[in-house]
């Protein structure tokens, strides 16, 4: 058995071509493989590599970028050779290589930039880890934006990604070097910041300068590829957002056994601002899934779940947990879950713990005043229900159930009443 921590130092070779070519018919796009010179940290000479390895560190792995070629299927033109973000970082790109990128990095770049691009209007950060956002936000700087998203779930940011829409100034490269990340992705970096960041070694630095350009890119489609595991694949168009402004929205109605069920209250202004910021966040979470928004951050993420009502409730305990852990470290100095081991050990009193469990149950783990997003229909009130005990105000999913009735009923029943909205678009991701 090979010695898992010599695994991940070591750097693959891969076999893939350096150039790849896909035809569509009489259509043909045209892909290279993108390496880069990155000077080896042992024998000091530069090496041309690709990819570090693949989701694990045995397997070979490639990036490719779009070179030729101009897709067009029906009425649908795909994206064109030049609008490369990921796939087009080059060794100028890439500031500092640090443990030298693998697929996971680069992809969960590619998610952060795929909420980015839907959150231009303010200085935003988006964190992701294994393709799933932990911690996203808006702020009035890069570093308020930064700190606003650590704090939604500083543990899950641990050794994450973390991407801005607005150049790094010296304050945000300040509160980046306090954490642990893997990845940091920006359109610019001001004077200074570098050093900063630089000073842990091992840090990918990335600059994307499109990344001021993104909104361009909210209604591009790509092709998106799925490998079956007999060799065959199922192609399909990439899913555009519809929803831009609060006019793309519809208020919940129902009608069943010949009755109109109407939501009671529409949304306020700043449940209209969380439900475009929660529906925008919700483009790149795993499905199933259930999020809460609150003032432009989110205070809960539940991905990949089967079923509604369980991933509403998963999501409801991890804003405990993390609002748990924010409140510990703001008191201690220290995580939750090393509070309770020294508790267990009788190192520190139990009464210090039992003071912060109080203090989450009494603010419902901060999810009162939240927005439930959800990337489909609830097909039964049941998921509605689990917000609705938790003080959320507003939910927002694309409607469509034959029970949306009762959903409905259930927030015109509520005390305080809960505002219900339709996209009427799914945003599924799997």
């Amino acid at each position: 058995m090979k010695d898992m921590k010599e695994m991940y130092k070591t750097i693959l070779g891969d076999r893939f071509p350096s150039n790849l070519s896909i035809s569509f018919g009489d259509q043909t796009l045209v892909y290279r493989k993108r390496t880069w010179k990155i000077r080896n940290k042992k024998t000091g000479e530069l090496e041309e590599r690709g990819l570090r390895y693949g989701e694990n560190p045995d397997q070979e792995a490639a990036l490719y970028e779009l070179v030729n070629g101009n897709l067009v299927l029906g009425d649908c033109s795909f994206i064109d050779p030049g609008n490369g973000l990921v796939s087009s970082i080059s060794e100028t790109d890439m500031i500092q290589a640090g443990k030298h990128p693998g697929k996971i990095n680069l992809t969960d770049v590619d998610n952060s930039l795929n909420i980015l691009k839907f959150l231009s209007k303010r200085p935003a950060t988006v964190i992701v880890k294994h393709n799933n956002p932990c911690g996203v936000a808006y702020g009035d700087s890069p570093e308020e934006a930064f700190t606003k998203a650590l704090r939604a779930d500083r543990v899950a940011a641990f050794g994450g990604c973390v991407s801005f829409n607005r150049a790094i100034d010296r304050a945000t490269a300040e509160a980046l070097s306090r954490q642990y990340i893997e990845v940091v992705c920006a359109p610019d970096y001001e004077e200074g910041s570098v050093a900063i960041l630089s000073q842990r070694k091992n840090l990918r630095i990335i600059q994307i300068k499109k990344i001021d350009q993104l909104s361009a890119y909210w209604d591009m489609r790509f092709v998106d590829f799925k490998s079956l595991i007999d060799g065959g694949i199922i192609v399909q168009q990439s899913p555009v957002n519809k929803i831009r402004t609060r006019e793309d929205l519809k208020p919940a109605e129902s009608v069943y056994n010949g009755k109109l069920y109407k939501i009671d209250r529409l949304p306020d202004d700043r449940e209209y601002e969380d439900i475009l910021f929660g529906w925008s966040v919700e483009q790149g979470v795993t499905s199933n899934s259930v999020i809460y928004v609150k003032n432009g951050v989110t205070t809960g993420i539940g991905t990949g779940e089967q079923d509604r009502v369980g991933v509403a409730e998963i999501a409801v305990r991890k804003a405990y947990t993390k609002y748990a852990d924010i409140v510990c470290y703001d008191r201690f100095g220290i995580p939750y879950k090393e509070l309770e081991l020294s508790v267990n050990r009788g190192e520190r009193k139990a009464a210090e713990k039992d003071e912060i469990d109080r203090q989450v149950e009494a603010d419902r783990g901060g999810l009162p005043g939240s927005v439930m997003v959800s990337d489909a229909f609830f097909p039964f009130r049941d998921g509605v229900d689990v917000g609705i005990e938790q003080g959320i105000t507003a939910i927002v999913h694309p409607g469509g159930s034959l029970r949306d009735w009762e959903s409905i009923q259930a927030c015109n029943e509520a005390d305080p009443q809960v505002t219900m909205v339709y996209t009427g678009q799914r945003a599924f991701r799997h």
